[in-house]
């Protein structure tokens, strides 16, 4: 293989893995977002922007036990995520995108199937929007949680601003 091919090759293989990751992050029943609920059973729903380093609205009312629709769309040409959950639990899912980044080892393959990135096992609920797309997420409110924060952990997009709070 020549220096040119390789050039080539590695940013697009490093993209392909990325639409895949993408693809498996949207899928339904992710990150523990899902838990069976279903339209019928939303209380109310929120829509969002995504721009580029930026979620509007910044802050969001919740009530507990509320059953929250989220519709964000992603208004930026960057992919963003969504992601909800403690300030502990951000920090640990942003470590961890970061390090699936820099080629940190972990599978990405099955990202959807709990492998290296089961959002669930971090008390989160997450979803991935590419540019110009609207991802939907069902969330309940849970009742025994103080502070939550909803997040794209994507490296340098949570330390660009990309985050905002829920008022419980």
């Amino acid at each position: 293989m020549t220096m040119r091919n390789t050039i080539l090759t590695t940013p697009l293989l490093a993209l392909s893995l990325s639409l895949v990751t993408s693809a498996a992050w949207a899928a339904p029943g992710h990150g523990g977002g899902d838990s069976g609920l279903t339209d019928a059973d939303v209380d109310r729903t929120i829509t969002l922007d995504a721009g580029d380093m930026w979620f509007d609205p910044e802050t969001l009312e919740m009530a507990a036990g509320e059953i929250v629709k989220f519709e964000i769309t992603n208004t930026g040409n960057l992919e963003h995520e969504f992601v909800i959950g403690s300030k502990e639990a951000q920090e640990e899912h942003r470590q961890m995108m970061l390090n699936m980044a820099n080629g940190g080892g972990h599978d990405m393959s099955n990202m959807s199937h709990g492998g290296g990135h089961d959002m669930a096992s971090m008390d989160m609920a997450g979803v991935t929007i590419a540019p110009g797309e609207t991802g939907t997420l069902l969330w309940s409110v849970p009742d025994n949680v103080n502070e939550l924060e909803y997040a794209c952990n994507i490296p340098g997009h949570y330390e660009s601003g990309m985050y905002g709070n829920f008022s419980l």
